[in-house]
């Protein structure tokens, strides 16, 4: 009894673990993602997509808005969007961006 419940304890956080890990992309994720959806919306096939996707990737031409940002900018950025989210100042607002951005390098 106590193996069955230890199973499906076990089973359950795998699966919120995995659900939570698909939410959450990467900023080269992301990227390519956007660069898929638009190959794909200019119905580009063969050497004229993988062209295509190598130069979105390498250039970010994916998101115009973020195609000079390092990941450590994209980092910044999105723990800076939390933290104003949460409407937090001085000295909360310091503690939660270091940790938002230790958790997330």
């Amino acid at each position: 009894m106590k193996i069955a419940l230890l199973v499906t304890l076990l089973c359950g956080m795998v699966m919120t673990t995995v659900s939570a890990a698909e939410k959450t992309l990467t900023p080269q994720q992301q990227r390519m993602t956007t660069c898929n959806q638009q190959a794909t919306a200019k119905a580009l096939k063969g050497d004229a997509r993988k062209t295509y996707m190598s130069d979105c990737l390498k250039n970010g031409a994916s998101a115009s808005n973020e195609k000079s940002l390092t990941p450590q900018q994209q980092k910044m950025r999105e723990c800076n969007s939390q933290a104003t989210q949460q409407s937090l100042k001085g000295d909360d607002r310091s503690k939660f961006m270091s940790a938002c951005l230790k958790k997330q390098g």
